[in-house]
């Protein structure tokens, strides 16, 4: 029987020889699970990643920036090295950008499959990396030496999610929650776009509004919520621009 890696590679290369996506290139991170490689945004294929705003608890109970963590863990395992991503097709949760299935040269496991076994991410519900995920659960490595929400609901703020992790404790369960879903979040570098979840944005369906420094509303905002690094971003996370942007502030 052959081995599940043997089997992704043999996948990845049979979407190489039919996908002119499959190119190598040099590859921009922009969050702990999508890239930029040759013209097209790529998110990762069989993970569920942080944004790079989320927060998690260390294994020592303080408040740590585990989505810039994880973001910088995609960086380091690129290494500047050339990548190739076998295009799998339009995202389903937002057309603007691929689906893809993603390997440095020189390594025969996925870019998603890696950040897994790292514990800087998640297997997606289809469980492809499933057993990948348990290993780094049961061996605490990344995000589960700590305390954290699962991205997915993070990204919709369920704010009474169940937690997992190493470091979740019962009695401090409401200090950790203030945390994770905090009403204040510090701003990640280069990422000023202000994200609000709100009600009225599901007219549009939407889950919340974003701001842009252009914005008349932005300098007043206070408790944004989320912070977002580009336009493209605030809207894959479902939140559009609020109409008092007009043209301004890309």
């Amino acid at each position: 029987m052959r081995s599940p890696t043997s089997l992704l590679v043999s996948a990845f290369l049979a979407i190489s020889a039919t996908t002119s996506a499959a190119s190598a290139a040099t590859a921009t991170v922009k969050d702990g699970g999508t890239l930029q490689l040759a013209g097209n945004v790529f998110r990762l294929d069989g993970i569920d990643a942080l944004a790079v705003d989320q927060m998690c608890i260390d294994e020592h109970a303080d408040s740590w920036a585990c989505g810039v963590e994880a973001r910088e863990q995609l960086t380091k395992l690129i290494g500047g090295k050339q990548v190739r991503c076998g295009d799998l097709g339009p995202d389903p949760s937002f057309k603007k950008r691929r689906l893809g299935l993603c390997i440095v040269e020189g390594e025969t496991l996925s870019l998603g499959q890696l950040l897994v076994q790292k514990g800087f991410a998640l297997a997606d519900p289809k469980g492809k990396f499933k057993a990948d995920e348990m290993a780094a659960r049961d061996e605490r490595r990344g995000l589960w030496k700590g305390c954290f929400a699962a991205p997915a609901d993070f990204r919709l703020w369920k704010k009474d999610a169940a937690l997992v992790g190493a470091a979740c404790r019962a009695d401090r369960d409401q200090q950790i929650r203030s945390v994770l879903f905090s009403a204040d979040p510090v701003m990640p570098d280069g990422c000023t776009i202000k994200g609000k979840y709100a009600v009225r944005a599901r007219v549009t369906g939407n889950v919340g509004i974003y701001h842009l420094q252009g914005c008349r509303s932005y300098p007043g905002l206070n408790n944004s919520e989320r912070w977002f690094c580009s336009e493209e971003g605030a809207q894959a996370a479902g939140f559009r621009k609020a109409y008092n942007c007009g043209g301004k502030g890309k």
